[in-house]
Order: structure tokens, then C-alpha cells, then sequence
């Protein structure tokens, strides 16, 4: 599921900043995105370490001076940093910072900032290795339960997969296309709502994405090819091994080339 996507940041939220870069000075345009514009920078500034554990935030007043917003909308938005696991408000001892262990990493603002200012790729490689085991059971219990309609349409889209292999960026999309068919497919609703969003996430940066050449697109289609045969022949150890290995395999091919990138870009 675009696992050789290009980096880009089409469907970015507008509040946040492009991969490597960190939010700057803030000027709000619509009082609707008030509240969403404040909570971006603020969780921005906590997963950085601006902001570090156990240390308080700015005072209500400062906040409110910084983002030209009043005292409810901050409050507000302190509120949405608590219910995303990043602060804890006391009464007389301000709103202060929360160990990383306990922020929802599932929250896409709180993703989102955690694959912006992972230096090392950790976050990256938990979601690699959450997203292949998730995708392994569920491409195994396709191979276990998938429908006449459903094999139609999984070898319907392997051939325009196939067809859109030298064209980098109609392949990104049709690729994302074919593991949805599987995910769905599978009837596991909840493993497909949880990689719909972090790898929703994941694909909107480089660090993630790297800059796959022919061959790498051409052994991603042969990879499909095998995924596609394996559960339409009901095989379902083969289906789990083989989509394990495919999205495992495609990031540590792709992994070393994007830390290197960083190395360099860190270096600058």
C-alpha cells in the first residue's frame, strides 16, 4: 500500500510544516482553524522537545498573546492536548508535559509530528512492523474468506497495477488501491481503519519514501503478482508470509538510502 510512494505533500494539513521543518511564528486567517492551528503547533513543540517532559507550558496569557487568540480557545485546546496523552493541567501547578509512552500515536496530529521529527526512523520502523503483521493476518484471512466479486476486483486491479508500473505516481495509486481491496476483503474493520491512518500518515513523507528506482517498482509488482496468487489460490500462510515479506522487505531496501538522506541533510 504505496509502499514506493514518492515523497510529497499533497493532502497536508495546512497547519503543518513540510517534512524536516519546524512550525514558526503563527497567523491565523480563518477563526475556525483557530483552535486546530494552535493545537498543531503545540503538539509540534512537545514531540521536538521545545517543549521537554515534566516542563509546564507558557502561561494562558502568553499563549494567548503569541497565537492572537482568546483564553477559551487555548483552553480548549489544552484540553485536546490531554486527550491526546501529551499534557496533564493542574490546578496551581499549570499544564505540563507527559512522558512520550503515554501520547496516542494514533492521533494523526500527534503521528504526523512524531514522523516529522524522527531523526533515527524508530517511529518508522515500529509502523513498518505494526503495518506487516496487521497486513499479514489480513491478507491471510482474504485468502480464507475472500468472495467471488472481491477476486474479480483483487485481479482486475493487479493488471492496472501492472499497466501503471512506468508511471511512478498513477503505480503509488493504484498500489494503495490493491491492499485496500485486501484489506477490506478480510472483514477485519478495525486493523483496516488503524493502517488506513498511519500509513495515511507514513506516505506523506520523505523520510518514509525514499526514491525507488525501475527495478525497486519492478520488484514491488512481482511481489504483488505473488500476494494476488496466494490468496486467490486460498493459500493462507502463503498470503501472510508473502505480504509480510513485501512490506518488510520494501523498507529495509528503501531505509538505508532515506537515513542516509537525513545523515546528509542533518550535515548542511
Amino acid at each position: 500500500m504505496g509502499d514506493l510512494a514518492r515523497g510529497t505533500i499533497h493532502g497536508r494539513p495546512a497547519t503543518a510544516p513540510p517534512t524536516g521543518e519546524t512550525l514558526g511564528p503563527v497567523k491565523p486567517k480563518r477563526a475556525g482553524r483557530l483552535g486546530d492551528t494552535v493545537v498543531t503547533h503545540l503538539v509540534d513543540r512537545i514531540v521536538s522537545g521545545t517543549y521537554p517532559v515534566t516542563s509546564a507550558l507558557p502561561v494562558e496569557s502568553d499563549l494567548c498573546e503569541e497565537f492572537g487568540v482568546s483564553r477559551t480557545v487555548i483552553r480548549e485546546s489544552v484540553k485536546l492536548l490531554e486527550e491526546k496523552g501529551l499534557v496533564k493541567a493542574t490546578p496551581g501547578r499549570g499544564t505540563r508535559v507527559l512522558p512520550a509512552p503515554g501520547w496516542n500515536l494514533l492521533d494523526p496530529v500527534v503521528l504526523e509530528a512524531q514522523i516529522r521529527h524522527d531523526g533515527d526512523l524508530a517511529i518508522l520502523d515500529d509502523l513498518v512492523s505494526v503495518r506487516a503483521a496487521l497486513e499479514a493476518e489480513m491478507a491471510a484471512r482474504c485468502a480464507r474468506v475472500i468472495t467471488a466479486e472481491d477476486s474479480t476486483a483483487l485481479t482486475a486491479q493487479a493488471e492496472v497495477l501492472a499497466q501503471s508500473v512506468h508511471d511512478p505516481e498513477r503505480y503509488v495509486a493504484e498500489d494503495v488501491v490493491f491492499h485496500e481491496i485486501i484489506m477490506r476483503a478480510s472483514g477485519n474493520r478495525l486493523g483496516h481503519a488503524i493502517i488506513h491512518g498511519i500509513h495515511a500518515k507514513a506516505r506523506l513523507s520523505d523520510r518514509y519514501n525514499g526514491a525507488p528506482s525501475p527495478e525497486d517498482f519492478a520488484r514491488s509488482m512481482a511481489e504483488h503478482r505473488a500476494i494476488e496468487a496466494m490468496i486467490l489460490g486460498g493459500d493462507t500462510e502463503g498470503a501472510a508470509a508473502v505480504m509480510r515479506g513485501h512490506i518488510l522487505g520494501s523498507w529495509a531496501r528503501r531505509r538505508p538510502a532515506v537515513h542516509g538522506a537525513l545523515g546528509r541533510a542533518d550535515a548542511t
